[in-house]
This record gives structure tokens, sequence and C-alpha cells, in this order.
């Protein structure tokens, strides 16, 4: 039956279902220097899917890139290595795990920068009801600038339109329903927020909302390492190479399984 592993309770994996994020104590504290020497080399030498941003008052710069996994060995090594994938399944409820890819975000100390409210689902060139995305701290995150979570959003059964960082659409034509001003009206929403210790692991539904505030007045970078997985129903939704990532390379046709060396199976009951 899918759904197990030693290292999640079952608590873990009802709460995950609830409220569509679950925070995870610890899971990963082994690969904190080893993920954190990769993202070192991947910030000297990014690649072309290097988002960055830096703020139009000069504070500092917001660092983000996708899809490494092939080319950093310490990705590649957390992603086949680790128990991730073990825990991906049984959260998910899926007879297997397979990797969507991975996302660097380092913001630096003084970084102005607002993660925006928004939902990962609309972004993915996939569709399938199974899918869990960690994210890693390698710095200790007070609960001030720490990702933030709507709980049950998952549920709503609303993929709210996806924007660029400066608040352009991402798709063109887009009539997608716009996110709701969470930040305007907090008290309609159950928003949760953790503090968080380098190793700990913030586990969320594709679908749920999430944002973050800038990292002032902590004088420490905040560094945070994303892994994507997708379950056993993940199929292929075409984006024509305008998702983030934009996976534009890929010749699927939407509805077919979402497969491929982009995308490995890591773990299979």
């Amino acid at each position: 039956m899918a759904g197990h592993s030693k290292y999640v309770s079952e608590h873990d994996i009802s709460k995950f279902h609830k409220d569509g994020v679950v925070v995870l104590r610890g899971l990963f504290k082994d690969w904190v220097e080893p993920i954190g020497h990769g993202i070192e080399q991947l910030m000297a030498d990014p690649s072309p899917n290097e988002r960055s941003y830096s703020p139009d008052d000069g504070s500092a710069p917001f660092f983000q890139d996708l899809c490494n996994w092939q080319r950093i060995d310490a990705f590649r090594d957390f992603i086949f290595n680790s128990v991730a994938g073990e825990v991906s399944a049984a959260l998910m409820k899926s007879t297997n795990a397979r990797f969507f890819h991975d996302h660097v975000l380092v913001k630096e100390p003084g970084s102005s920068i607002v993660t925006p409210w928004h939902q990962d689902m609309p972004y993915y060139c996939v569709d399938g009801k199974k899918n869990i995305s960690f994210w890693i701290p390698l710095d200790p995150v007070p609960e001030a600038t720490a990702l933030r979570c709507v709980v049950g959003s998952h549920k709503w059964g609303v993929n709210h339109k996806p924007k660029r960082f400066d608040g352009t659409d991402l798709y063109e034509g887009d009539e997608s329903e716009e996110m709701p001003d969470i930040d305007a009206n907090p008290d309609k929403f159950e928003i949760r927020v953790w503090a968080l210790e380098p190793g700990d692991a913030v586990a969320f539904d594709f679908r749920t909302m999430h944002g973050a505030a800038p990292n002032q007045g902590t004088g420490t970078r905040r560094r945070a390492f994303s892994a994507r997985w997708v379950g056993d129903d993940a199929l292929f939704l075409d984006r024509k190479g305008k998702g983030s990532p934009p996976f534009s390379h890929l010749t699927l046709k939407s509805g077919e399984p979402l497969h491929g060396p982009d995308f490995p199976v890591i773990f299979e009951e």
C-alpha cells in the first residue's frame, strides 16, 4: 500500500493532505553541508535558467536558479541517495516518486525582495494531484523571514494566475482568477509560518499558496534548496515553453505521462 516510510509519521502524512503543508524537522540535516557546497558551485557558474533579482532600492540581490541536478554533483547525490524520494512517495500516497526539478533560492542579508503570494502548480508543465515540494533551509530562518503558507488552499480547486516577479502575467491572454490580496486581508486566511533550522523541510503541495518576506534585520543569508517531486498520476501539461522552469526542449504532448531523462523515478514500491 502506498504511503508508508519509517522517516515520516502517519500524523505527518495526514497533516500534509489536510493542510497542504507540513514541517519535517531535521530530516535533511546531514545534507546541509554538501548542498551548501553545491550552491557555491552554482552561484559561481549559474545556468541559463538563472532568475536573479536586484531590488530597485539598491539592497542585496535575490539569486535563483533551476534545473541543475544534472551538472551539480551534490544536488544529484541528494536526489538519488537521500530519503527524499521515499518520503515524497509516502507523503503523496504514491507508489513511486519521480523527481521533477530543483530550485535554489538565496536571499542575501538586507534584501528587500518579497516573494509574492503564489501557487506553484500554474507555473509547471505537469498535471496530477500527487505532488510535493521540499523547501529546505541551509541557514537558520527566523519566523519573520520564513516561508508562509495558506492552510488548506490546495483544496480550493483554483489555479490562480501566475505572475512574474515584476507583476506581469506569465502567460499572454491568461484569464485565470487573480491571487487574492492575502496581506490586506490576513484574518480571512489561516496563514502558517515556522522558524526553521538548517536541514528542516517545509513540505507542501504545488497548489498550496505560499510566499516569503524580505531578508531584512537578520544579518544572515537565507539559502534554500527546493526539491520538487511528482507521483504516479503525473501527466505532462504543455505550457509552450513558457512555464517556470520552461522545459522548452520537451516533445511530450498534453495528457501523456510525464517521463524521460529529465524526470527520473527515484523511489518505487
